[in-house]
């Protein structure tokens, strides 16, 4: 009776809690596996192999004994004398492998029995169904694709540092479906949101990253050099301007999905490089860009995700909350909403009594350099923003906040804004573009504080060449992630997020770790 070895699917050893001079043994028997296989004359690295399909396709498109060639990483491995069963996985799932030595050879099947869990291999066969009822491939022969030579991490218990998923996201992309599938669903919002811009009649263009001076947007830039002009350049900190010069040049709907960079603090919800999209659309205004947003986050929502009721989850996966995207979203004015938290008549007091109630009575913290409209908005972000679960637009903003947008007719202490915010935190600010040149410089000579080199000049130059009146809208895709796939952090949804340089790494970008 043959003895059953068992490789769990990823094994329960926790590589990632070893100590070193284990994780170096295993790394060492790894190398002299290498070793066994250069000496058969085999050269893990150098082979070629084209898979007719995925995993998944396989199995959707089985029929008894249809030939086959599969590739992926070796996941698991169960030897029963002369016979093996093991899994390779590739994007799309898992498949078994059945292996036998009459089927394969001695010296073959000796080679696969030599290999470790996580190496690459491709194998050729035909489709067969187990006793169990398991859906896989017999194979008739193999080939070696890829040599793994550090242990993978455990598959049980995934990674026990949060940090390593972070810094090694491969290690956590191996471990954790999961977090594969969460990765592989933002490449799909993001791709429908593409092709619903495109159904539109949007047109999608690339704009300057390194700009001479950054603008759209009131926020630290990181500063490069340029050697061969010799001056510094700013990595942009929005979309904004360019795609405006856009319209004055006729393109009447325009798009952009690309990476922001803002020199500043890192938290759940930021990092200092990001995704947005902004889009800008002639003859539309705020409103129209309310209906942009709500029709394509439904839109998102139901091709990603097929509801537009979306869970929100603990760490432990617990329902903690759910969101109804359903339309019509619920819409309320900025100054309704203050006055709601801080006080029927708080516009009513004088600029110091407001700083008095915010710091006394709603126990904000007021820098002393903070200006009027900014301690109010620090009642709207502390108080009001994070209570907001369910969609809703909030409206007329005060125009100190953004510089950028047409005055509200109603109220001249406003402008024609809204901030789209779910889940407690802001998706998208849209408005009423300024396309006033003289009304515009005078906005921006304000925000600048009279330095006149942070002016950009050319895109005031483009508008008094005529912009057409439009809307714009710019939408967060990482914080808009967050929320479509129930994560709690901005790390979450980025592949490589920044993190603080291990103070012990020489070299910030070669930090390592166990696994």
């Amino acid at each position: 009776m043959f003895q059953l070895q068992r490789v769990a699917l990823y094994p329960l050893i926790r590589i990632d809690l070893l100590p070193v001079e284990d994780t170096n043994q295993l790394i060492e028997q790894r190398r002299t596996n290498l070793t066994v296989l250069n000496e058969a004359g085999i050269d893990p690295f150098s082979n070629k192999f084209t898979p007719s399909d995925d995993a998944a396709t396989a199995k959707e498109n089985y029929s008894e004994e249809k030939p086959v060639s599969i590739a992926g990483r070796l996941v698991s491995k169960r030897e029963m004398g002369k016979t093996t069963f093991a899994h390779i996985k590739d994007t799309s799932g898992s498949i078994q492998l059945f292996i036998r030595k009459n089927d394969i050879g001695d010296e073959a099947f000796k080679i696969f029995k030599s290999l470790d869990l996580a190496d690459f291999i491709g194998a050729n066969g035909v489709l067969f169904t187990t006793k169990t009822g398991e859906i896989s491939v017999k194979v008739s022969d193999f080939v070696v694709l890829a040599k793994a030579l550090r242990p993978p991490p455990g598959k049980w218990h995934g990674l026990a540092d949060q940090e390593v998923r972070y810094r090694k996201r491969y290690l956590d992309l191996m471990a954790n479906d999961e977090a594969k599938e969460t990765f592989l669903k933002r490449s799909a919002i993001i791709r429908e949101i593409r092709n619903f811009m495109n159904e539109r009649g949007f047109v999608e263009v690339e704009t300057p990253m390194m700009q001479a001076i950054p603008g759209g947007a009131a926020a630290r830039p990181f500063v490069t050099h340029h050697n061969t002009f010799g001056r510094d350049f700013y990595l942009r900190i929005a979309l904004e301007l360019y795609l405006k010069r856009l319209l004055v040049g006729g393109i009447d709907r325009v798009f952009e999905i690309g990476r922001n960079f803002r020199n500043e603090g890192i938290s759940r919800r930021h990092n200092p490089e990001f995704t947005m999209l902004e889009a800008y659309q002639a003859y539309g205004d705020y409103e129209t860009m309310m209906e942009l947003i709500q029709s394509m986050i439904c839109h998102v929502s139901e091709k990603v995700l097929g509801t537009l009721k979306v869970e929100q989850k603990d760490n432990e996966g617990n329902i903690t909350k759910t969101i109804d995207l359903t339309p019509d979203w619920k819409c309320a004015k900025y100054k309704d909403l203050i006055c709601e938290k801080a006080g029927k008549n708080w516009f009513d007091l004088t600029p110091e009594q407001r700083r008095e109630r915010a710091r006394q009575e709603l126990n904000i913290e007021i820098d002393t350099e903070e200006e009027d409209f900014e301690v109010t908005n620090a009642v709207f972000e502390k108080l009001i923003e994070p209570t907001l679960i369910q969609p809703t637009f909030v409206t007329h903003l005060p125009k100190e906040l953004v510089p950028l947008a047409k005055l509200s007719p109603e109220d001249p202490d406003c402008v024609e804004v809204f901030e789209c915010c779910i889940n407690g935190q802001e998706i998208a600010p849209a408005y009423t573009e300024q396309n006033n040149p003289i009304e515009q410089r005078e906005r921006l000579e304000q925000q600048a504080g009279g330095e006149q080199q942070k002016l950009d000049e050319d895109f005031l130059t483009a508008l008094e060449h005529g912009m057409p009146p439009a809307g714009g809208i710019g939408i967060g895709i990482d914080r808009l992630c967050i929320m479509l796939l129930g994560q709690e952090s901005i790390r979450d949804v980025i592949l490589f997020p920044q993190l603080k340089p291990k103070e012990d790494s020489p070299n910030p970008r070669a930090d390592s770790d166990p696994a």
